[in-house]
């Protein structure tokens, strides 16, 4: 079946949300002792970036204020789901200078239509649910999180016990099934996340022997109750206007979000995730897609403006000083991932 994709928003128009996603990047970055960027704002030539919406924090926030200060480069960011920046660079609608995907389906096109030569791996991370503090189901994913032997960033949520059980114990997957249960996650025909979540809850489906599980938490694969732009999900989830909701694990941090983790078997960090279930597929609007590890993807594009730029960034990507920033954000390396080329 296929599904039509969804209208969205300007990628210029900022809501309350993003706005405060922008200042929690901000935060981050002065947090880490980075000087801001307005003390090099004389010197710094400008690079266009457009990168994967799930980057928000880390793009606009330290490494932002490292590129500045390293590389005497002042990044102008574009955040949107990774497919849909594809379809917009192959389409000449918008000529950045470096584009940074998640997984390799929204490189590949870039690639294939002579944008980039190649692309080089700079980061890995997995999938994760986000939940609310102040969801009315708090305690519950707490003690869920704990059955699923993960660990939640920062503190228990305020008023919650270590001694405490709120009822009877759940999993992840059935709590996500309560009929008053408020999910959020992104449009998949656009953002690779919003697929992303698809393909876990289908792996869950099959390896924890749970039938028609993807369907009762999530719907059909374009449920407008549930999508929403990506860099606002997170915000959604800390003002309780959401209970929970999909993320990768670098996302919960930057908004003090505690998260559960799940499986290997089912987060997408495995690099044989296709290979070792070839029957798991999605069709959205006659594309068929597979489930991809999920590895974070840097390509300078060959008509950049700031070609010179653009080529630095990338090396300077892959390097000691922004992989440290990276894994200060709980960004995995990309570990033996290859590059890709068309």
């Amino acid at each position: 079946m296929q599904f039509p994709a969804l209208p969205t928003r300007s990628a210029h128009t900022l809501t309350r949300r993003e706005l405060l996603a922008g200042a929690c990047a901000l935060g981050a970055a002065a947090a880490m002792g980075f000087p801001p960027l307005s003390a090099f704002a004389e010197t710094l030539s400008p690079l266009d970036v457009a990168y994967a919406g799930s980057m928000g924090s880390l793009m606009e926030g330290p490494l932002k204020s490292a590129a500045a200060q390293s590389l005497k480069l002042e990044l102008h960011g574009r955040a949107q789901g990774s497919s849909a920046l594809a379809q917009l660079i192959v389409g000449g609608s918008i000529r950045p200078d470096v584009f940074i995907s998640v997984t390799p389906a929204p490189m590949l096109p870039v690639l294939r239509a002579g944008k980039a030569e190649s692309a080089v791996p700079i980061a890995h991370t997995e999938m994760v649910i986000a939940y609310s503090p102040k969801s009315k189901f708090v305690e519950k994913f707490a003690l869920a999180a704990r059955i699923a032997g993960s660990e939640i960033l920062g503190p228990l949520p305020a008023g919650i016990k270590q001694d405490r059980r709120p009822g009877p114990a759940v999993t992840w997957w059935q709590l996500l099934q309560e009929p008053r249960m408020r999910f959020g996650r992104t449009d998949p025909v656009t953002d690779p996340q919003g697929r992303n979540i698809i393909f876990t809850l289908m792996l869950a489906e099959k390896l924890l022997r749970q039938p028609g599980l993807s369907a009762k938490i999530l719907g059909p694969p374009i449920n407008p109750q549930q999508i929403f732009t990506e860099p606002t999900v997170q915000a959604r989830l800390q003002s309780g206007e959401l209970d929970a909701a999909s993320a990768y694990k670098i996302q919960p941090g930057p908004f003090n979000l505690p998260y559960i983790a799940l499986q290997p078997e089912i987060n997408l960090s495995g690099e044989r995730v296709h290979a070792d279930h070839p029957e798991i597929s999605l069709t959205l609007n006659g594309k068929t897609y597979q489930p991809e590890p999920l590895i974070f993807y840097a390509a300078a594009l060959k008509d950049a403006p700031n070609k010179n730029g653009a080529v630095a960034f990338i090396e300077w990507l892959a390097g000691a000083e922004a992989q440290t920033i990276f894994r200060r954000l709980h960004y995995d390396p990309p570990g033996a991932a290859a590059g890709l080329r068309a």
